[in-house]
């Protein structure tokens, strides 16, 4: 299940995160000139593509005051339900924590119905952590819930989402090519309504990794299996879009792009039109990708909003 719509919030502080880099290790800290001109320059382009693609873009600027630099990354603290639910997050950074914004959700009121409002950002107080659609990867359509453990995605908040919004639990550890924890799912698996994208290598206990695999096939996935290296790329960091004409679109980076080798790709464009952009600087020092950047809106449309609006 695939919308037409997302939350983009645009950077004010784009800068690499010491309090994110301790678990992340996608993140590499860069002297490449001024990273809010580079990432902002990266973001805009973004916009044009999807916008251009047919995909409706819910744009907000990021406060200037407190500073946050992973607020590109909205969907670690907010997610929109079809039956009108929005969820907000346990953070694990604290200067992320700043980035939940209320006025953002009265904002999106005025063309999105939201009917209900579960906060579980209280887990923060017992140092656990459920950071969004990265800590867990949705399968809408089948109402189940990936999540790979790790300090920022832990298991109690997660079973707690998972009984509040009647979603089937799947639990796995994955680990990069060093041995370390993978600090979001949604770097190791991309799930669409057809085809899922997943680093099973990653997943060293057998019987964890036949249980991820077997949900996949019984759900129908066409399965498209990468490697750490290209995991590394964020070839894993990827979602699955529609347009306003219904037509569906498969969101990435260039760096994930140029990573898959042609069988891989074919494959996928059998599924979704393939949409990348180069998004290197954000990628280096955010340790997120495209997927990370966007905040995928399911919420009814007020009967004043047109769809194709």
């Amino acid at each position: 299940m695939a919308t037409n719509r997302v939350l983009m919030i645009r950077p004010a502080n784009f800068a690499y995160n010491p309090e994110t880099a301790v678990n992340n290790k996608f993140q590499v800290t860069s002297k490449e000139g001024d990273l809010q001109v580079l990432a902002l320059h990266e973001f805009d382009q973004f916009v044009d593509i999807l916008r251009l693609n047919g995909v409706i873009v819910e744009l907000f600027n990021d406060s200037s005051t407190p500073k946050t630099p992973d607020a590109v990354f909205p969907n670690n603290w907010v997610s929109f339900h079809e039956d009108g639910t929005v969820v907000l997050y346990p953070m694990f950074a604290g200067n992320r924590r700043e980035e939940r914004r209320t006025e953002i959700l009265t904002a999106l009121q005025k063309q999105y119905t939201i009917k209900a409002l579960v906060d579980l950002s209280y887990f923060e107080k017992e140092d656990l952590f459920l950071e969004g659609t990265g800590s867990m990867v949705l399968d809408r359509q089948h109402k189940i819930a990936y999540l790979c453990l790790s300090p920022r995605s832990t298991l109690k908040p997660f079973t707690t989402f998972c009984h509040l919004m009647n979603y089937t639990p799947l639990v796995f550890n994955a680990v990069d090519a060093n041995g370390f924890a993978i600090y979001h799912t949604n770097v190791m698996l991309c799930i669409g309504d057809t085809f899922a994208v997943i680093c099973s290598e990653a997943i060293k206990n057998c019987a964890e990794r036949a249980a991820v695999l077997t949900s996949l096939r019984q759900t129908m996935k066409e399965i498209v299996d990468i490697s750490h290296q290209q995991m590394a790329h964020f070839a894993g960091n990827m979602l699955h879009l529609s347009n306003n004409i219904g037509n569906n679109l498969l969101v990435l980076s260039k760096q994930a792009y140029v990573s898959l080798t042609s069988i891989q790709l074919s494959c996928l464009e059998k599924h979704a039109k393939l949409l990348y952009t180069p998004l290197d600087h954000i990628e280096k020092n955010g340790g997120g990708s495209a997927r990370c950047m966007l905040a995928e809106l399911f919420l009814p449309l007020t009967n004043n909003v047109k769809k194709d609006q």
